[in-house]
């Protein structure tokens, strides 16, 4: 892989030094500078020209910070003479931001694949966007991993005669429709109305869930209110377990503890897509990694083969 060159933003190093070394390529290096008017300037240390570059930066918090630099790093790379870009973005903050669905917002997602195409990007490689619209928001070819595999591989140690896949609204329920056929275990789902970005209401769970060992699977985690609610309809229905499962582990203000807090909450897992720092962690928390995943597509792509083989379990 001698015409590959791989960089990565200040967002999560430690992953895309994982998924190098998945590769046997070197992390070359990049540089960014803050002038003094709080201006940021960034510099790719190796040879891009005639290159297939990569590179590696989720839009994780501070996404603002982190979205600037990466629009700088496809700029660099362009202006590099780079034969081709792809943006490695295990998680895309601004893909909630999805619709519009209140007068005079804007669709976010669709504004940042836009910025994103015209600072240099020619493909994409994300995980688990949060809609499937999103994927059709970018001018270029996308390619959208899923973490199933990861998790489903985790959670088939246990016994799962009892099991059940829950999702928390019926949005993700074609996921965890998914997600339950690798377990081979059933799949119930939500009823939620959501008033704001931390208030949100579940009437019911549509389907029995009564005396089972459940599985919550949802795309992320932020705050955590969807889960908590959720957990209250479940303990209104006598469940006999509760594990908890996401994609992307963000944990905003103190939500991985307030979930971790719960007594009949016995696992927490989530995938390597967003840093969590060790000293955030919690005794239940499980962080799975997918830099395996992802430098399988990465190898791929480079070498024309098809992406799609990776949906296979």
């Amino acid at each position: 892989m001698r015409d590959i060159a791989i960089f990565s933003g200040s967002a999560h190093p430690e992953l895309a030094t994982e998924i190098c070394e998945q590769l046997g390529v070197p992390l070359s290096p990049t540089r960014v500078t803050r002038f003094a008017n709080d201006c940021l300037e960034v510099q790719l240390q190796a040879n891009c020209r005639e290159r297939d570059v990569f590179l590696i930066q989720p839009l994780v918090p501070p996404v603002q910070e982190n979205l600037v630099e990466l629009l700088l790093m496809l700029d660099a790379a362009r202006g590099a003479s780079a034969a081709r870009t792809t943006v490695v973005m295990p998680h895309f903050a601004y893909a909630r931001s999805d619709k519009k669905d209140a007068p005079r917002i804007s669709i976010g997602a669709r504004l940042v694949a836009d910025l994103l195409v015209t600072a240099g990007a020619n493909r994409v490689l994300a995980m688990t966007l949060h809609s499937p619209q999103v994927h059709g928001f970018f001018s270029v070819p996308v390619d959208h991993l899923h973490a199933l595999s990861e998790l489903a591989g985790h959670f088939r140690q246990y016994d799962l005669s009892n099991a059940i896949v829950v999702s928390p609204d019926l949005g993700n329920a074609k996921a965890a429709s998914a997600f339950a056929r690798r377990l081979g275990v059933p799949v119930a789902a939500g009823a939620k109305q959501r008033f704001a970005d931390d208030k949100v209401s579940i009437s019911a769970v549509i389907g029995d869930v009564s005396g089972r060992d459940v599985i919550v699977l949802d795309d992320e985690i932020a705050k955590g209110s969807t889960v908590l609610e959720l957990l209250e309809r479940l303990r209104e229905q006598r469940v006999s377990s509760i594990r908890v499962a996401c994609t992307h582990g963000l944990f905003a203000a103190g939500a991985l503890e307030r979930i971790g807090d719960q007594p009949d909450v016995l696992e927490i897992v989530c995938t390597s897509t967003v840093p969590i720092p060790e000293d955030e962690r919690t005794p239940k928390l499980k962080v799975l990694s997918v830099a395996s995943a992802l430098a399988e597509a990465m190898s791929r792509i480079h070498n024309g083969e098809s992406v799609s083989a990776l949906f296979h379990d």
